[in-house]
């Protein structure tokens, strides 16, 4: 009797196993095997890469010799390098504000915070061209060299990305144990003392995550960049785009690859310097 009562021991239980299992690979399928395809074809021989055709490495030796491609690609990259730095800093801000102080309208003034997050990313790119097209931003960046081009950019992704940040120290900061920060008072150090070397070493998963995250979603973003670079201003996402309409090859492929596997990585540290702070909030 225990035995036909303990879960998973019934045929019910069983076949419910199953059906998640094969939900979950389904699952997983439709996901990945369009991300699979790309990155197999970016090997093909094949100029047009709709059928495969043979194995090489030529289409990566292409797109590195595309000086338009790797223009575009230095470009993404300063920009989330700089985006990161701004939106690392202004984002552990106001996670420390929003943690520590208590104040008038905080919880709108964290609803409003939060915006950017849950709008959609076309209002935002509408948004944000409107706001520099009327205080003339968008005439100074097509009137100033590199890398001064890029700073309309660089002001989008910022506002799009300080808000991750922001709940990624935070989650982090709620695990904080105030008697440590009372402790290091106690034993004659100062405020900013205590905040350098008690209060910013645990941020340091947080912001290291967080920073990470906010390379990521600067390095890949299409929409709002579309709307807010100038005309001389182009990023790795909208210079594949705008060769995409033209017909997929395996040298877009390749250089696809390249910007997938670079998100890859980011992310994949940006959750391991995460697991420490949910097991330490547990």
């Amino acid at each position: 009797m225990a035995a036909l009562l303990k879960p998973g021991s019934g045929p019910l239980d069983y076949g419910n196993r199953l059906w998640l299992k094969c939900l979950f690979v389904l699952i997983y399928l439709m996901l990945y095997i369009p991300i699979i395809t790309l990155i197999a074809f970016s090997f093909n021989t094949d100029k047009r890469g709709i059928v495969w055709r043979g194995f090489t490495f030529d289409n990566y030796v292409k797109a590195w010799n595309n000086s338009a491609l790797i223009e575009a690609l230095t470009n993404s990259i300063v920009i989330a390098i700089i985006a990161t730095i701004i939106s690392t800093v202004i984002g552990a801000m106001v996670a420390l504000m929003l943690w520590r102080f208590r104040f008038p309208f905080k919880g709108t003034y964290e609803a409003f915070m939060g915006l950017p997050i849950v709008i959609p990313e076309i209002c935002m790119g509408v948004a944000l061209l409107l706001f520099f097209n009327e205080s003339g931003m968008m005439e100074f960046v097509v009137n100033t060299p590199w890398p001064l081009n890029l700073s309309n950019i660089i002001i989008a992704h910022v506002a799009f990305c300080f808000p991750f940040v922001t709940v990624v120290v935070r989650s982090r900061l709620v695990g904080f144990n105030r008697q440590l920060e009372e402790a290091s008072k106690d034993l004659g150090a100062s405020e900013w003392q205590t905040f350098w070397k008690v209060i910013v070493p645990f941020m340091m998963p947080g912001l290291v995550a967080g920073a990470l995250l906010a390379f990521t979603l600067s390095l890949d973003d299409f929409v709002i960049t579309f709307f807010t670079s100038g005309p001389e201003t182009v990023t790795f996402p909208v210079k594949v785009y705008s060769l995409v309409r033209r017909g997929v090859s395996p040298e877009i492929n390749a250089a696809s690859t390249v910007l997938i596997v670079i998100t890859v990585v980011a992310t994949v540290i940006a959750m391991k310097l995460q697991a420490p702070a949910k097991a330490g909030k547990g």
